[in-house]
């Protein structure tokens, strides 16, 4: 690997292990994403106290984590793609383009960002946005490999789309690793990785990648479920987590990141996180 990639990869991977928060639902143009996201300028405040490792951002939004002084605040992981999957009603044709077209791995750089991220979406009976991905993933690696970029690819499997609105994640282990697997053919540096429905299974996406692997966290759920299915997802080898909606939606985003950090960074049990989150809790409250 380059030497600029490994010095952005230092300085994602604290100690070889992130917690990153993604916060850039924005482009994702659902309603839903955005509660507890209306107020980005406070919403960043929180997360930067917070202290997680990275911060997952669109450039539109950088600024407000580039803009603060100090070496102490998270890194800045850019997104450099949007598409139509997320959103509620289904579409006639969905897509995913990059969001600048022209160069599109350059507003990562002059951000500064730590790694630049990317879809790589397989739906059923959608073969032209799988296609679509895949071209975009294949400009940007040769980008990211010209500047240095750590790439992050997010494989995502989905299931049909759901009567109650929505294409959800297709847990099934083979569909996952043989996706993940693809991400790491293509030139990924770390993947972004659905959990598998039984997260004992994890450690096949951790083998087919042979990088570092980071689980997506998905949908708002009970909070020591998470934490629960966070902790035998790490001891299955991945090397930290990506929450969005399980952080910023909660009430108290900073003991929740407080104990995710604890079980990614000092290697605490489901249990003892959540009493960490409870203690942190109380103290604010």
């Amino acid at each position: 690997m380059p030497t600029s990639k490994q010095a952005r990869l230092n300085r994602l991977l604290s100690n070889g292990r992130c917690l990153d928060i993604a916060v850039d639902h924005g482009v994702c143009n659902e309603p839903s994403f955005l509660s507890g996201l209306e107020d980005m300028p406070r919403v960043m405040d929180q997360l930067v106290a917070a202290g997680p490792d990275a911060i997952q951002l669109n450039y539109g939004q950088a600024d407000l984590l580039q803009g603060r002084a100090g070496r102490d605040k998270p890194a800045l992981v850019m997104r450099v793609d949007m598409g139509n999957p997320y959103n509620a009603t289904r579409h006639r044709v969905m897509w995913a383009v990059l969001q600048n077209e022209h160069d599109p791995v350059l507003p990562a750089v002059q951000m500064d960002a730590a790694c630049a991220v990317i879809n790589l979406f397989m739906l059923p009976d959608e073969p032209d946005l799988f296609r679509q991905c895949v071209a975009n993933i294949a400009r940007v690696r040769a980008d990211c490999d010209r500047y240095g970029m750590p790439l992050m690819i997010e494989p995502l499997v989905m299931a049909p789309h759901a009567e109650r609105g929505g294409y959800m994640v297709d847990g099934d282990a083979e569909k996952i690793v043989t996706l993940v697997r693809l991400a790491r053919e293509m030139g990924a540096d770390i993947v972004k990785a659905d959990p598998t429905s039984n997260p004992q299974d994890f450690h096949r996406v951790v083998q087919a990648a042979r990088c570092p692997v980071l689980v997506r966290g998905g949908g708002k759920e009970d909070l020591q479920q998470v934490f629960a299915r966070s902790r035998v997802l790490l001891d299955q080898g991945a090397v930290g987590m990506v929450y969005g909606r399980n952080v910023y939606q909660h009430r108290d985003p900073s003991a929740v990141v407080q104990a995710l950090m604890s079980m990614i960074h000092r290697g605490v049990s489901a249990e003892v996180a959540w009493n960490l989150y409870e203690s942190a809790s109380a103290k604010r409250a």
